[in-house]
């Protein structure tokens, strides 16, 4: 495998755990105990991912993916102990692809990273043109939905959010993304008719009592769950 991850936090236990799963998965580990450290090695040895703290000592992690996103695309995966949705949706708002939450579990971290390192190999107009999450098909070429092989009759709306979410290899999307892919810039009051959209897509798609392929990630956005 050998892609090469790059983990900040300032908790060197959390550190040395990271790192040891990954090396056991067969990915090259990088640590960084600062934001200036992680900075650093940014620059001389260009990792294929980073899991970053927003809690950092001294330049906070924030302030490392404004810089970082300033010069590299290299896909970020936010870990933090802050429970403030204002943070997670700034992180993504300035080019982050995922967070986790500590506690957090590895097997979800791990994840994460695997999605956010597919999600970095897709060049733009290379994206997958079909789509097949269990029963769904999503053909982009066609325009066509199918469940179970028949076809699933979407509005123009609900089919636009289907592919913006199922075109994002996994990632959270934030409210404010989605809206303003919908309905244009300066649509973030437009929180009632996503959620409208969305719940309209799980009932012809998904399960709503217990979604599996549109899920929302609270006060922060919504994820078209892919295969890993």
């Amino acid at each position: 495998m050998d892609d090469r991850v790059l983990v900040v936090d300032d908790e060197p236990s959390i550190l040395r755990v990271i790192a040891a799963n990954l090396h056991a998965r067969g990915y090259e580990a990088l640590t960084a105990a600062s934001g200036k450290a992680a900075l650093t090695l940014i620059e001389t040895s260009q990792p294929d991912c980073i899991v970053l703290d927003l809690g950092l000592p001294d330049v906070g992690g924030l302030e490392v993916l404004r810089r970082l996103r300033t010069r590299a695309t290299t896909p970020v995966v936010i870990l933090t102990a802050r429970d403030d949705e204002r943070d997670r949706a700034t992180a993504l708002a300035l080019g982050a692809d995922d967070y986790v939450t500590k506690p957090f579990a590895m097997t979800e971290l791990l994840a994460r990273v695997r999605g956010a390192l597919a999600h970095g190999r897709l060049p733009g107009p290379g994206r997958p043109r079909r789509i097949e999450v269990g029963p769904v098909c999503i053909d982009l070429d066609a325009g066509l939905v199918t469940r179970w092989g028949q076809p699933v009759q979407l509005t123009r709306t609900e089919y636009r959010l289907l592919e913006v979410l199922a075109t994002s290899g996994g990632r959270l999307c934030t409210s404010r993304f989605l809206s303003e892919r919908l309905w244009g810039p300066g649509s973030e009051q437009k929180a009632r008719s996503l959620r409208d959209q969305v719940a309209s897509l799980r009932r012809k798609l998904d399960d709503p009592s217990a979604p599996e392929l549109l899920v929302t990630e609270p006060g922060v956005g919504y994820r078209f769950v892919v295969p890993t």
